[in-house]
């Protein structure tokens, strides 16, 4: 069954009929004695707890004696059948900011992660007898959302070398894919996810540490790279302006000490203290 909507009374109307209703039969009463009156009065009365005030951004769901009659969007001050339940519904955008949980990514590493997410409700019907608390849904689905997304990527690439996506690099794409996660399963509550996106990740407490040295040994190793592939140019570069310049004639020997030589200035992670020779370098 989807969303009906009620086309309520205009209360300030019904609020004039009710004033009269019961104001003037209680004037006849004590003017005139007329004891029937009273019959208005209880009238009046049982119009009374048919008025209803929806606020901006709000709904009402009417339920009669258990059957759903519709629901009112339009904000207003109404009336409605006096035996009708109603059920305040807000449709103001909501945020959910959630602490982050332990999971698991793809790979079993144990990681803490958090979503943001902005929702409302889109269908009235549903948010109220398709579940039982569609607010305490919306917590438990987007938690088991994300455990279910943590547990397709890994954390980074580091272990899996062959993982295009990774939930600490994967930005949009990996957001997206959540929020059509959580959109998915709050489809049966009625709700509409506007926004969903990682807004913290990192490595559970018990692997930080070892995780932080295996970050910084690969971005060491990585900068040594860089630095021995720069320091065999500059020697390559050095060699060749020797020889084309024709500078110095280096046998094979000393090519080799002055190649030695460059490396271990170029490479040194030190400052390194040159000693000048003033006598023959033979």
């Amino acid at each position: 069954m989807k969303e009906i909507t009620h086309s309520p009374f205009s209360g300030y109307l019904f609020i004039l009929l009710v004033f009269l209703l019961i104001v003037l039969p209680i004037l006849g009463i004590i003017m005139t004695k007329m004891i029937w009156l009273i019959a208005f009065i209880v009238i009046g009365a049982f119009l009374l707890p048919g008025f209803v005030i929806v606020n901006p951004n709000e709904s009402s769901v009417l339920v009669l004696f258990g059957a759903y009659k519709g629901t009112i969007r339009e904000n207003g001050f109404w009336w409605v059948n006096p035996f009708f339940t109603k059920k305040k519904i807000s449709l103001r955008a909501r945020n959910l900011d959630s602490d982050p949980i332990k999971v698991n990514d793809k790979i079993g590493n144990p990681i803490m992660i958090g979503v943001v997410m902005v929702w409302k409700v889109k269908e009235t019907y549903k948010a109220a007898f398709e579940v039982d608390d569609y607010v305490h849904f919306v917590d438990i689905q987007s938690e088991a959302a994300i455990r279910k997304l943590a547990g397709h990527f890994p954390y980074d690439d580091f272990e899996d070398q062959d993982a295009e996506i990774t939930l600490r690099s994967g930005g949009e794409e990996v957001n997206k894919m959540l929020e059509d996660e959580i959109s998915e399963r709050l489809m049966i509550a009625g709700i509409e996810v506007m926004e969903a996106r990682i807004n913290y990740i990192a490595y559970a407490q018990e692997i930080a540490g070892a995780m932080l040295k295996r970050q910084q040994a690969t971005a060491i190793v990585a900068a040594r790279f860089k630095i021995v592939e720069g320091a065999v140019s500059m020697v390559e570069m050095a060699l060749d302006a020797l020889k084309e310049k024709d500078i110095i004639e280096l046998d094979e020997e000393k090519k080799a000490t002055m190649v030695s030589n460059l490396l271990v200035v170029l490479t040194s992670d030190k400052d390194v203290a040159p000693i000048v020779n003033t006598g023959s370098i033979y």
